[in-house]
C-alpha cells in the first residue's frame, strides 16, 4: 500500500485557513494522536465537578482568537508579527498546523530572550528576524502542534517539527521559539534539535471546592483572615463588582475596559499591544468564552479584568483601572476568578505571567515549557549551557515557593 503524502506550506494570514479546518486541529473533540500531549494539570489533583464531561477546549488556539488579533491589526507585519502559519496536509487535507509568526523584535512574548539577542548581536550575529510559534501577547499554556484527530499524530508532529526548522532556513531566521507549549510537546520537539526551557507561573487549583468559603477553609488562619480583610476593603468605597459574560458584555463595557487597558498598559509597557477593534471582534465571535470582571463606583466603570474560559481552565489576561483602591486588583483578578472557577466546576485558574504575590492568594508555582531551535551552533551551545542551569534554578525555586504556600499543612496538595 502506498504511503500517504504529507506536504507543507506556510501562509501569511489565518484567514487563508478555513475556520473548520483550523479548529478541527486546534480543539479536537478527542485528544490528537501525538501521545500524551497533556495539559499542565498536576498529578493527583481531582477533577472538578462536570469538568470531565466537556471536550477539551482552549480558547486561545481557536481560529476566532487568531482572527481577532490579526484582523484588528494587533498582530501583523506592521507591528512586527508577520504571520507564517505552518500547515501540514495529508493527501491534500489539512492535518496539522503550527501558529507561527516572523518577528523583528522580542516584545509581547513573556518568555524573555533579549539577553540571547544582545549577546549574539554583540558577537556580530543577526538575531532578528526569528520565528515565534505562539499565541500573540498571551502567556497561557496550550497546544502548539495542532493536530487533527484521526491522523497519525506522531508522523504529523514529526513533519511539523521538521517544517519549523525548514521554515527557519527559508526565512533566514536565527531561531524558532515554541513558547508556552504543553510539556510533552516540548519534549517531543527536543528530539528534533530544539532546546528545552522551563519557566514558572502561579496557578490556582480547584480541589473540589463547593464554594469560596471551602477554599478559604483550606488555608492557614493567617492567610484566611488576610484574604477576608482584602475582599472587604476592596469594595469599601461603595464599589460594586460585576461579572459579565456573553451578551452582557456591551460595546460600552468594551469602551470602558479598553480605557483601563490603555491606562495601565501605557504605564507598564509604553505601548499596549492590543487595539480597540480586537475587543469588539472578540465580543462578536467569542463572547461565550469571555469573562469580563468590572468594578463600578458612583455610576461609572473604574476598573476591570478580562478572562477567557476554557473547558477546564479560566485564563486571566489583562487588567486595568482609572481609579486605584486598596486590594481592588486582587479582588478583580484573583478572588473573582476563583469564585467563577468554583461555580463553573473548572479545575484551574491561570493568572498570567509572573507575580510571587499570588502565592498568598492561593496560586502556587507551576512549571511552564518552551522549546527553542537555534540555527547557529555556537549560539546554540551557549544557550544550551544556560538553560541547563536555569532549569535547575526554576525547579528549586518552585519547591521553595510551594513550601511557603498559604495552605494548611493537612490540606496541601500532595
Amino acid at each position: 500500500m502506498a504511503t500517504s503524502e504529507i506536504t507543507l506550506e506556510a501562509v501569511s494570514s489565518v484567514s487563508q485557513i478555513p475556520a473548520a479546518d483550523w479548529d478541527a486541529c486546534a480543539n479536537p473533540a478527542v485528544e490528537p494522536g501525538l501521545e500524551d500531549l497533556d495539559t499542565l494539570a498536576s498529578p493527583g489533583v481531582p477533577s472538578a465537578p462536570c469538568a470531565g464531561s466537556r471536550p477539551p477546549y482552549n480558547p486561545f488556539v481557536s481560529h476566532a482568537f487568531f482572527s481577532a488579533v490579526e484582523a484588528s491589526g494587533s498582530a501583523c507585519a506592521r507591528t512586527g508579527w508577520g504571520p507564517r502559519h505552518l500547515i501540514a496536509r495529508l493527501d491534500g487535507a489539512i492535518a496539522g498546523i503550527v501558529p507561527c509568526y516572523l518577528k523583528s523584535h522580542s516584545q509581547g512574548e513573556y518568555v524573555f530572550d533579549r539577553g540571547w539577542a544582545d549577546a549574539y548581536e554583540r558577537a556580530g550575529g543577526r538575531y532578528y528576524p526569528k520565528l515565534q510559534a505562539s499565541v500573540p501577547f498571551t502567556p497561557a499554556s496550550g497546544p502548539r502542534l495542532l493536530i487533527r484527530n484521526g491522523v497519525k499524530g506522531d508522523r504529523i508532529g514529526a513533519t511539523l517539527a521538521g517544517g519549523l526548522v525548514a521554515l527557519c532556513d527559508a526565512t533566514s531566521a536565527s531561531s524558532v521559539h515554541v513558547t508556552f507549549a504543553r510539556e510533552a510537546e516540548a519534549k517531543f520537539l527536543a528530539e528534533y534539535d530544539f532546546l528545552l526551557r522551563n519557566d514558572q507561573q502561579f496557578h490556582w487549583r480547584n480541589q473540589g471546592y463547593g464554594s469560596f468559603d471551602d477554599f478559604l477553609g483550606s488555608l492557614n488562619s493567617r492567610h484566611r483572615k488576610a484574604i477576608k480583610r482584602e475582599r472587604r476593603d476592596a469594595v469599601a468605597s461603595g464599589i460594586t463588582i460585576h461579572a459579565l459574560t456573553g451578551s452582557d458584555i456591551t460595546e460600552d463595557a468594551w469602551d470602558a475596559f479598553f480605557a483601563f487597558y490603555m491606562e495601565t498598559g501605557s504605564r507598564k509597557w509604553g505601548r499596549p499591544y492590543l487595539t480597540r477593534s480586537f475587543f469588539s471582534l472578540v465580543g462578536e465571535s467569542m463572547a461565550k468564552d469571555v469573562l469580563l470582571v468590572m468594578a463600578k463606583r458612583n455610576g461609572r466603570w473604574i476598573a476591570g479584568a478580562i478572562n477567557f474560559i476554557g473547558s477546564d481552565t479560566l485564563f486571566g489576561r489583562n487588567w486595568g483601572a482609572i481609579e486605584h483602591h486598596p486590594f481592588l486588583h486582587f479582588e478583580i483578578c484573583y478572588y473573582q476568578a476563583i469564585e467563577f472557577a468554583i461555580g463553573r466546576g473548572l479545575k484551574t485558574v491561570e493568572a498570567g505571567a509572573q507575580g510571587e504575590h499570588k502565592i498568598a492568594r492561593g496560586y502556587l508555582p507551576q512549571t511552564t515549557f518552551s522549546a527553542h531551535y537555534i540555527a547557529d551552533t555556537g549560539l546554540r551551545r551557549a544557550i544550551d549551557d544556560y538553560l541547563r542551569r536555569e532549569r535547575a534554578y526554576v525547579a528549586e525555586a518552585g519547591r521553595e515557593l510551594t513550601d511557603a504556600g498559604p495552605f494548611r499543612k493537612t490540606a496541601e496538595p500532595s
